[in-house]
């Protein structure tokens, strides 16, 4: 125990949380006796590879790698090589100097893992106390001090059964998918459901037919003078015909047939006719409907709605919001955004109040605070709403943020308060105007009104639309005073087309509401989810529309018939249930996981799907026939169309999958894939071809159709002076002998020469050294080579500096340009300090400003490559 100046006794406490943002912030309000240090997040996992596995572990966890399914399905874990092990050294050090440690990582299951994790590694001597908080505030972060817990063993067993099932789920099932559709695939848990959804959508897009149908529309008068209040003139729409309600869009199904036959189907030549019968006859109102109309104010934000309207207000996807929310919360601005709660504590509900009166005024302040109850499945009530930190709220023009952060603060800000603010008040009207055609025909028209006559919470926040084409809450539409029995008079009557639109495209937004609507994954894992789908080249962007690649088609295909429980929308969200009843003491850790590992007489579980699948046609798993003959299949190298004859062209990586018509299949393979096949060569028997690949022109060799699929035909890079117009067989059979061996020094060390991403250079081992120019690698010597060698070694790749592919624009965070440049290992964006690979599958002419930041974000925020060091491995004790 320290000794204060005085020499009194000064309790000690290492507190550890999760980052060195939040350890900053804290230390500052704890003062003397306290040390606050980061544990960087995760410091132990399970083991990626059974390399990792200490050899005397490998029997009982080398397969599946990490857990012991023999054995209780207990795991093995180890802590990480590099920062992980550096930091876990660290915080050993400075707990040999505390009286306590005090675990003060996130309130959520994954929070209470880590402390647990830190617990068990540490193996401290001293005290060990939870503490939590959902705000980091002096106020909050004093009382968590004072009232410490021990950690949840049942929230910790929730969060390790989520992690070994996903564990025991990717590492059956991914294997499945490198040997049947493409190396280096993976499926999850919630990622091959979202995926499943996406490719859903898409499938009804696919099998959409649109339908045609007509209405009108009549600009009615009153005769009267009018003003702003009460206008003289409105527009009604075509309801019925001789009592027969006129069809509209939500008539027809997805084939584009009727669904009731009660209907009135106009025509464009039917349409037309009775307007022309309704130019000039008389108008009467027939009946008029006035009903109050009131709105209450929307919950605050729990982690999904804030996800939704960041998506909809300000563009950004949902990795970037929690991005944005965590530093937010890190610095002391909000409270936790992983939370699935609306509740507001009383001194929340005080400081929205006060905020109300303030800024509004009394008339806009309810007699009693507003409580808001979940409706979301298990959420957890003692947690609260997303919401401005602290027991009384700053503006957002108080806060001092900037950027990123001042809008979605200010967003968090505006909803929290509109929440304890007055309903809105006003009236709905709906008018119905009768006529009779000079053709005969009865019709008859309707319109709709609102008026806010106290717009309430309105005045502070308006909830957003996923569709723009929706009216938001504080749309009014007036319409004049009219009474029963009024004579009106036709200024117009207007037929109008109307084309049925497939289902919409999900957005993040919207991906993100049907998966919490189907209770599937938790807040918490949404943007991961998301982002995961699209670094892996299942689904792309164009515009905010998530679409399937045909890759995505491939897997959930496979998936569906092979594995259809694990990619069944129910099951999937039974294991959220299950999940749940473990962290409440409901359910039993290692009795669910043999369920899901062993199944029993009823359903199968994951081990028997994986060891008994049968023969998988690879070929028909992937083959997806567009009709005429014509089939999308996915290869090796990505999707391409095939017709009936054999003939080939490749698809556009970024042609959705609902616009691969007939018609576009014939273009596609008329042009071909953009190959040129140069001839045969002698030595092998197989075809030559010169192609254009996503890192540049190249040649290779046409492999059979029987070779195995971990095969690779021997390749090579054009040279800059050729082109895959122009290149000959002969320079190709030339390239393909690269690399050369060039010989050997008088060490015996073999010399290489080579063509790589910066240009043609010889290499001995690990040292290398660039050649002057591309045809230097036919006659490089070894003389020549040594007398490189001699010489100090050079920036590599100093003199291929090129310009940037794209200027995406400014990163609001360093507020440094972001572009796109071409690199070693292909398109990478940077802001000139971080720099991120650009995810496969994605266009660079289609990256937006928006997902280049994402990426640059969620790099910066996994801060340096951790060193390469041995991984130590430890068991749960």
């Amino acid at each position: 125990m320290a000794r204060s100046t005085n020499g009194a006794a000064v309790r000690r406490r290492l507190v550890v949380v999760e980052s060195p943002a939040k350890a900053k912030t804290i230390a500052g309000y704890l003062g003397d006796g306290y040390m606050v240090e980061s544990s960087f997040g995760h410091i132990r996992d399970l083991p990626s590879k059974k390399t990792e596995v200490p050899a005397a572990h490998r029997d009982r966890y080398g397969n599946p790698v990490g857990v012991d399914v023999e054995g209780g399905f207990e795991p093995l874990y180890i802590v990480p090589a590099g920062r992980a092990k550096d930091q876990v050294k660290k915080l050993k050090s400075m707990l040999k100097d505390a009286d306590e440690l005090l675990l003060a990582t996130d309130e959520d299951r994954e929070g209470e893992a880590i402390a647990w994790h830190l617990r068990e590694e540490l193996k401290p001597k001293v005290p060990v106390r939870r503490m939590v908080f959902h705000e980091i505030t002096r106020d909050a972060i004093r009382a968590a001090v004072d009232n410490p817990r021990e950690i949840d063993e049942d929230l910790v067993d929730a969060q390790e059964t989520r992690r070994i099932v996903d564990r025991l789920y990717g590492y059956q099932v991914s294997p499945v998918l490198w040997r049947k559709v493409m190396q280096g695939l993976s499926a999850g848990r919630v990622q091959s459901v979202a995926t499943r959804l996406v490719v859903d959508r898409e499938r009804e897009r696919m099998a959409f037919r649109s339908a045609s149908y007509w209405d009108l529309t009549a600009t009615l008068e009153t005769g009267d003078a009018g003003s702003a209040q009460e206008p003289s003139a409105f527009e009604a729409k075509l309801s019925t015909v001789d009592g027969s309600r006129v069809a509209s869009g939500r008539d027809f199904d997805a084939r584009g047939q009727v669904k009731n036959r009660d209907v009135v189907v106009l025509d464009e030549e039917r349409a037309r006719a009775l307007a022309a019968a309704l130019g000039d006859v008389d108008y009467t109102v027939r009946s008029v409907e006035a009903k109050p109309y009131t709105r209450k104010p929307y919950a605050p934000f729990r982690t999904t709605t804030m996800q939704q309207e960041a998506s909809r207000k300000l563009g950004y996807g949902a990795a970037r919001t929690m991005q944005v929310a965590q530093r937010l919360y890190e610095n002391g601005f909000i409270t936790y955004m992983r939370t699935d709660s609306i509740t507001l504590s009383d001194a929340a509900l005080n400081a929205a109040r006060a905020q109300v009166a303030e800024l509004y005024g009394s008339q806009y302040l309810p007699d009693t605070p507003r409580r808001y109850t979940s409706k979301v499945k298990n959420a957890q009530e003692a947690h609260e709403a997303i919401r401005p930190a602290g027991d009384s709220f700053r503006t957002p023009g108080e806060t001092g943020l900037t950027g990123d952060e001042y809008r979605l603060y200010e967003l968090i800000w505006m909803r929290t308060v509109a929440s304890q603010m007055r309903d809105a008040k006003g009236e709905t009207l709906t008018v119905r105007v009768g006529a009779t055609a000079t053709s005969g025909e009865d019709v008859e028209f309707t319109a709709s009104g609102r008026t806010i006559t106290f717009h309430g919470f309105l005045k502070a926040y308006v909830e957003g639309a996923d569709d723009p084409e929706a009216e938001l809450d504080d749309r009014e539409r007036r319409l004049p005073h009219l009474s029963e029995g009024q004579g009106l008079t036709a200024t117009e009557v207007e037929p109008e087309g109307h084309t049925t639109k497939p289902p919409a495209r999900y957005t993040e937004a919207t991906l993100v509401k049907e998966l919490e609507d189907r209770e599937i994954g938790r807040p918490s894992t949404y943007a991961s989810i998301i982002r995961t789908i699209l670094d892996r080249g299942y689904v792309f962007k164009r515009g905010n529309a998530l679409v399937p690649a045909w890759l995505a088609f491939a897997v959930v295909r496979l998936l569906e018939e092979h594995f259809t429980r694990l990619v069944d929308y129910t099951f999937t969200a039974r294991m959220e249930d299950v999940l749940d009843d473990i962290a409440g003491g409901r359910a039993d850790r290692a009795a669910e996981l043999a369920q899901f590992w062993h199944g029993d007489d009823s359903v199968d579980g994951l081990k028997k799907l994986a060891d008994n699948l049968g023969e998988i046609d690879a070929r028909e798993i992937s083959s997806f026939p567009i009709g005429e003959g014509y089939t999308v299949r996915v290869g090796r190298y990505g999707p391409y169309i095939e017709d009936a004859e054999g003939n080939r062209g490749s698809v556009p990586e970024d042609l959705p999958p609902d616009e691969l018509d007939v018609e576009t299949a014939r273009e596609l393979v008329s042009r071909g894939n953009g190959d040129r096949e140069l001839g045969v060569n002698p030595d092998t028997g197989r075809t030559v071809v010169a192609k254009s690949g996503r890192y540049g022109p190249y040649v290779t060799e046409i492999l059979p159709d029987d070779a195995p699929k971990n095969a690779k035909p021997p390749t090579a890079s054009l040279f800059s002076t050729m082109s895959v117009e122009t290149v000959t067989l002969e320079e190709a059979l030339k390239l393909l002998t690269l690399p050369r061996v060039v010989g050997t020094d008088a060490e015996g060390k073999e010399i290489i020469a080579t063509n790589g991403r910066y240009g043609p250079y010889v290499k001995k081992g690990t040292d290398s050294r660039s050649l002057p120019d591309e045809e230097s690698l036919f006659t490089v010597t070894v003389e020549d080579a040594e007398k490189l060698f001699a010489q100090p070694k050079g920036r590599r790749g100093a003199r291929a500096a090129t310009p940037p592919l794209r200027e995406l624009g400014t990163d609001p965070a360093s507020g440094k340009p972001l572009v796109v440049k071409d690199g070693r290992f292909g398109p990478y964006v940077t802001d000139g300090e971080t720099n991120v690979t650009i995810p496969r599958g994605t266009d660079v002419e289609q990256l937006t400003h928006e997902r280049a930041v994402e990426l640059i974000a969620e790099k910066r925020a996994k801060g340096p490559a951790p060193r390469k060091r041995a991984a130590r491995a430890r068991s749960r004790s």
